[in-house]
């Protein structure tokens, strides 16, 4: 089993540990943007819960006949925070051990962690927006209300946004770098 170098070990461990504010910030934002809301409105995704602007939110979606965003809904909620402090602990004692091997699970719970959580949130957004209650006040043929994953769209006189907030770009660069690490180490094996 080779060992990692001093260096890469002091990079996975730092980067282990800026995975932990991603507890205590939000990790994601849906912004709307409409001329009657010059302010815009905001929901900001936690690890743990739901704040912003989401009973405003509501109170829009209700026209449109989308469910109504309650944090009870979210069984993520549970697992979130759970899931980061994993991260920093195994991220932590892969820079102790100093494995390759360890460095290799690590990317690859990172990853699948990763793919999970953006399908679990397109699924979250797919459903939202089509699953619309017939009896709305506000019907278009056709019309879904699926917000974009990341990016802007236009939804009507409103354009939506969702993007990482800064504890999820935290846990995004931090995992670049553990993921550069790993095809820095297997290239440096070589």
């Amino acid at each position: 089993m080779s060992k990692l170098k001093t260096y890469t070990r002091i990079i996975i461990f730092v980067c282990a540990l800026a995975m932990i504010p991603a507890n205590y910030l939000s990790v994601w934002q849906i912004q709307l943007e409409a001329p009657q809301y010059p302010e815009g409105l905001k929901m900001e995704i936690w690890s743990h819960k739901i704040a912003g602007d989401f009973d405003k939110i509501n109170g829009l979606n209700h026209y449109i006949g989308m469910a109504e965003i309650k944090q009870e809904n979210f069984p993520e909620f549970k697992v979130m925070p759970w899931l980061i402090w994993l991260f920093v602990a195994f991220g932590l004692l892969t820079a102790l051990v100093g494995k390759r091997f360890l460095l290799w699970i690590y990317v690859i719970i990172l990853s699948a962690s990763g793919a999970w959580g953006i399908y679990d949130f397109w699924n979250w957004e797919y459903q939202y927006g089509h699953n619309l209650n017939p009896h709305a006040a506000i019907k278009i043929p056709g019309m879904a209300y699926q917000p974009p994953l990341i990016g802007w769209k236009q939804l009507l006189n409103f354009l939506a946004g969702s993007f990482p907030d800064i504890g999820g770009w935290l846990v995004i660069v931090a995992s670049v770098i553990i993921v550069g690490i790993l095809v820095f180490e297997q290239f440096r094996k070589k």
